[in-house]
């Protein structure tokens, strides 16, 4: 059987785990999935989403700096899509209109709940950051039934605009928004949603959202202890992980998506750990 194409887009690229992940999808399912990376301008995503798929190509991901414009670019978005205001991965119908769908939400959800045990439902939740990431996981998140969820920003408006925004998607949540400096007790879950970790810095949280109960996860991930995480452990957190295992269920469920299987995910995730 051919393959069929696959790829993840972005700019830059190189760093992408994407081609090992779905090619270890690929060997474990014997789905016939040939998967690259593209480098696309920055000034012309939609010129390279186009070109791909006039040539052939299946199903795109699409990383950072590209997410909203794959998003606009789509002729049709799932609902999970439309909320998320970004996609992370694109297709072709039955009648070749794009479709624009997000599964970054289901890759934390999956990651927190099925690899790591932690039931949401209930939860006193602290989500720090305001931006693109987080949007793209609140629905997802609220849908599990968290007793509260709390958006700390440094920009309060953004966080606001979010609750406004997901309102409806809250049912018996509360949901707030505040400034940085705004909490000052501790939460069941801590999610880091800011990009701080990547520039070894971290998000100016007070350390009282930290309890000895209190889980913490990166929404960034690192061979080593992320920044944030290891700030979380010296403030006496019980766990902390970090976004690898986001990153293979959100991989898993675009596989899903678009060839109808779900890949096992823990060798995966064990063997990038190990990589």
């Amino acid at each position: 059987m051919t393959n069929q194409l696959y790829a993840v887009v972005g700019n830059p690229i190189s760093h992408s785990k994407s081609p090992r992940i779905h090619s270890l999808f690929a060997s474990q399912t014997g789905e016939p999935v040939e998967y690259t990376a593209i480098q696309a301008p920055v000034d012309d995503f939609s010129g390279a989403a186009r070109h791909f798929f006039e040539q052939g190509g299946k199903g795109l991901n699409v990383t950072v700096p590209f997410k909203e414009q794959a998003w606009t670019l789509a002729d049709h978005r799932t609902p999970r899509a439309e909320k998320a205001g970004a996609a992370n991965t694109l297709y072709l119908d039955k009648v070749q209109d794009l479709v624009a769908d997000n599964t970054d939400g289901v890759g934390i959800v999956r990651d927190l709940q099925v690899n790591h045990g932690v039931s949401l439902k209930g939860l006193r939740i602290l989500v720090l950051g305001a931006g693109g990431a987080v949007r793209g996981v609140l629905g997802p998140i609220l849908a599990e039934q968290p007793a509260a969820l709390t958006i700390a920003n440094r920009t309060v408006a953004k966080a606001e605009a979010l609750v406004r925004l997901f309102a409806n998607d809250a049912d018996a949540a509360l949901l707030t928004a505040c400034g940085f400096d705004g909490p000052d007790q501790s939460f069941d879950l801590v999610i880091n949603g800011t990009s701080a970790s990547l520039q070894g810095d971290l998000p100016p949280a007070s350390a009282k959202v930290i309890g000895p109960d209190t889980v913490v996860y990166d929404m960034m991930y690192s061979l080593q202890t992320t920044t944030f995480n290891q700030w979380a452990l010296d403030n006496g957190a019980r766990r902390v992980y970090d976004g690898l295992g986001m990153l293979v269920e959100q991989a898993a469920e675009s596989f899903f998506v678009w060839r109808g299987m779900r890949p096992d995910t823990a060798p995966v995730i064990e063997e990038l750990r190990t990589d």
